[in-house]
């Protein structure tokens, strides 16, 4: 089964075969980021928490670009407002945003980036919150906020060293720079690449073999490796306890188990 969002949405959602594809759609600026975008977004992304039927995520762009951050008009609009408003406002702006991010990385389900063309500054961030990246040969990467005198703010400062290490994090943080698709999978920033026109098709394969087990198992597993890094071997250790025994009263784990002493008992 297959479902759509509105077509002229600056977000949509698909769902196929368990599998919800938001895609960015604000072709004509390359996809940046609105208010009115960050809104949808976190309402589309509580929809596929809840959705038990919806079994992963992926995330790409329309058009040519993924994304290219966050919009101009907006950084306009926070510029000419009254100067003692602008600290306020910003925070404000920015709970917004660090909400949304939040709610993709530590959404209980496999989540790609399908990164089809330029992802820069809050586009790259959004791709590093996601599980997985699979890119485009013709994508591009760049956390490009230093060019605006900013500091990356969609949680790249976070996700950026876990995936490239902390000296390659800051010499691409305080560059710039872009980086290509290649270059990009060779520091780890990134896990596949594939040709264009088989981007999405990779991702959906993709999305359906990580999504084929428990989804209990995953979810439970997925909020602990996302503390792996913070926490003592220990507090992990205690974590996936606590997360095992929820698992041994899974529907999940009673049909396996069921399933495979069915098995033994044929065999035997």
């Amino acid at each position: 089964m297959t479902t759509s969002s509105a077509l002229s949405a600056p977000i949509g959602l698909t769902v196929q075969q368990g599998i919800a594809t938001l895609t960015l759609n604000r072709p004509e600026a390359r996809n940046a980021i609105s208010d009115e975008m960050r809104s949808l977004l976190i309402d589309y992304l509580e929809q596929v928490t809840s959705d038990n039927d919806i079994k992963a995520l992926i995330v790409t762009g329309a058009g040519k670009g993924f994304c290219a951050g966050g919009d101009i008009k907006g950084m306009q609009a926070r510029m000419n407002a009254p100067a003692g408003s602008v600290a306020f406002n910003g925070w404000k702006r920015q709970q917004r945003v660090h909400h949304a991010v939040s709610l993709l990385h530590n959404l209980p389900k496999p989540t790609i980036a399908a990164v089809n063309g330029a992802a820069t500054g809050l586009g790259c961030d959004m791709a590093l919150s996601c599980d997985f990246i699979i890119a485009s040969q013709n994508a591009s990467f760049a956390m490009s906020y230093i060019a605006r005198g900013l500091i990356p703010d969609g949680g790249g400062l976070y996700f950026l060293p876990r995936r490239v290490g902390l000296s390659k994090a800051k010499e691409l943080i305080f560059s710039g720079r872009t980086v290509a698709p290649e270059e990009a999978q060779h520091i780890g920033m990134i896990d596949r690449i594939a040709a264009p026109d088989d981007l999405l098709a990779a991702a959906q394969d993709w999305a359906e073999q990580l999504s084929a087990g428990s989804a209990t198992a995953l979810a439970l597993s997925k909020s602990i490796l996302n503390s792996t890094f913070e926490l003592t071997q220990n507090q992990i250790s205690a974590m996936g306890s606590q997360a095992q025994g929820i698992c041994y009263t899974s529907s999940e784990h009673q049909a396996s188990v069921a399933a495979f002493l069915a098995r033994k008992a044929e065999r035997s």
